[in-house]
């Protein structure tokens, strides 16, 4: 994506992007995952990042909450580079969902969740009322205050992720990154994922994520970052990014684009080899 690009969206109608990446290189054991890099997250929006396998969608996020240093450019929060500025700072700014977090054994979801409340404790500032009102304002908005006494280890994959992103409430930011955040999940406990993220941007929180599922994708976000081989292929709302050519070219994937029957987002209809109705898919498409 290009400096102009990056000056557009970091100066759209939603205000100044908190969170950018310019010209950011990174990689492992001497090869390049992501190689000049640049994007901004526009805020106020659910952006989610999505491509194949090993294109630098984790990589992406992980560089954008300083997880990972760039070899080369740098990465912005709120108008200064992320490098710079103190841990406790950033966590005070950024809260992160990893993926597949573990909690140690026994602890309770009342003390996992008060660890959100880290940053804000020092030698001079220990544990208050103020803390303990953020902590059940967290529970109570992530619907798990009445699990505050069972064990995170006790809890089922749906809540034990509710849980987690409580923790990141309980930083007291509204920017938040989840990586993977329905990662072995079901369908329905997926859903219901997203739908807490969802209230969570409606209340409004920057919210950014990676995700495999493309379907999931298109109908939670309202701005999707298209990655293949490190770089960005295409960035914008899903009505104008989805298409079947740009899922040929991310994904190698043969597929029609339809509106979604009960969203207002696009939906993609994989077509396989097998179990197709030749009638419905267009001819183009029949002779590959």
């Amino acid at each position: 994506m290009s400096a102009e690009c990056i000056t557009e969206i970091e100066s759209g109608a939603r205000g100044l992007a908190r969170l950018a990446a310019r010209g950011v290189t990174v990689g492992y054991g001497g090869r390049n995952v992501i190689d000049g890099l640049d994007v901004a997250i526009p805020p106020g929006v659910i952006t989610t990042i999505i491509g194949p396998n090993g294109c630098g969608k984790s990589t992406l996020l992980r560089t954008l909450t300083r997880l990972l240093k760039p070899a080369s450019g740098s990465v912005v929060l709120d108008g200064e580079d992320i490098a710079r500025l103190r841990t406790r700072d950033v966590a005070k700014k950024l809260g992160l969902l990893p993926q597949a977090p573990v909690a140690p054994e026994g602890l309770t979801v009342a003390d996992l969740v008060a660890r959100g409340r880290h940053p804000h404790q020092s030698w001079l500032r220990q544990w208050s009322s103020d803390d303990a009102g953020v902590v059940e304002r967290a529970l109570a908005l992530t619907g798990v205050a009445d699990l505050a006494d069972r064990p995170v280890d006790s809890l089922s994959g749906g809540q034990r992720q509710r849980v987690w992103i409580s923790m990141t409430l309980a930083q007291g930011t509204d920017l938040l990154l989840l990586d993977e955040p329905t990662t072995y999940l079901d369908l329905a406990h997926a859903i219901d994922v997203l739908d807490l993220v969802d209230d969570l941007h409606e209340s409004g929180r920057t919210v950014v994520m990676v995700l495999h599922d493309l379907n999931l994708a298109t109908r939670y976000s309202d701005n999707l970052i298209v990655m293949r081989a490190g770089s960005i292929l295409a960035q914008g709302h899903p009505r104008e990014v989805i298409t079947a050519e740009l899922l040929d070219e991310a994904f190698g994937l043969r597929a029609m684009v339809v509106d979604d029957p009960v969203g207002d987002r696009p939906l993609i209809v994989p077509i396989g080899r097998t179990h197709v109705r030749l009638d419905q898919v267009p001819a183009e498409e029949c002779c590959k």
